[in-house]
């Protein structure tokens, strides 16, 4: 029985228009476009495919072009921990890629997505020689660290409403998630498996945060209306 090919094989070079979905080119000089473009590549992850794998050696730094991913682990006990979604616009792995370590996540499509790839030594070079790609990098970072205190302090949230508010919040992350804009495209059980509820209790949540005038429920997503409410939410 023949073997599907890997996400790794499936890749190829992406097309102008893919490229004008990259947050960062704009910030590159034309010649250090001109080193850059050859050496990306994009892929189409399906469900069940890894992106990334734990203890896998760093290749690529990724960003997703279209669809939506997420990022966990898997304890001792076997149970998965989900850290976070990535929707379009975002570019993770800048930690691994900077100290060329291994993978400590797992990053696998939620849906059929398209992810693009730069090689670990095309980012290096980008580092050593772009003032623009720095400085993304460097606000990527930033952001970054907020993302994950605020996890940590999701973690301790007993509220349904508040924690996917929380969740809602970091996904529209207009720094990390260019991409996003104002309508978030997510289902119901994608969310269920980024917040850890059940899909029955997401959907209570996401009435709850509706009639507070915080999103609006869309044929196909979610619409933001007060990104700042969410974020700060504590009546609920």
């Amino acid at each position: 029985m023949t073997q599907a090919p890997s996400v790794h094989q499936r890749r190829r070079a992406p097309t102008a228009t893919e490229l004008q979905e990259i947050p960062w080119m704009n910030l590159l000089t034309a010649q250090e476009r001109a080193q850059v473009i050859p050496q990306l590549v994009v892929s189409d992850p399906q469900p069940g495919d890894y992106v990334c794998r734990v203890g896998r050696p760093v290749t690529y730094w990724f960003g997703v072009v279209s669809g939506l991913l997420k990022m966990s682990s898997d304890n001792e006990n076997g149970q998965t921990m989900t850290f976070t979604g990535m929707p379009p616009g975002g570019w993770f792995g800048e930690g691994t890629a900077l100290k060329r370590e291994s993978y400590r996540y797992n990053i696998q499509p939620l849906r059929p997505s398209l992810v693009a790839g730069l090689p670990v030594d095309t980012f290096h070079w980008l580092i050593d020689h772009s003032l623009g790609f720095n400085r993304f990098v460097m606000n990527q970072l930033n952001e970054r660290l907020g993302q994950f205190i605020a996890a940590r302090e999701m973690d301790r949230m007993n509220k349904p409403e508040m924690r996917l508010a929380r969740h809602l919040a970091a996904l529209f992350n207009p720094v990390l998630f260019s991409g996003v804009g104002e309508v978030l495209r997510i289902t119901q059980q994608e969310l269920a498996y980024l917040v850890g509820l059940s899909r029955q209790r997401v959907n209570e949540a996401l009435k709850v945060l509706e009639a507070h005038q915080l999103i609006r429920v869309e044929y196909g997503g979610l619409r933001i209306l007060d990104l700042n409410g969410l974020r700060t939410a504590q009546f609920l």
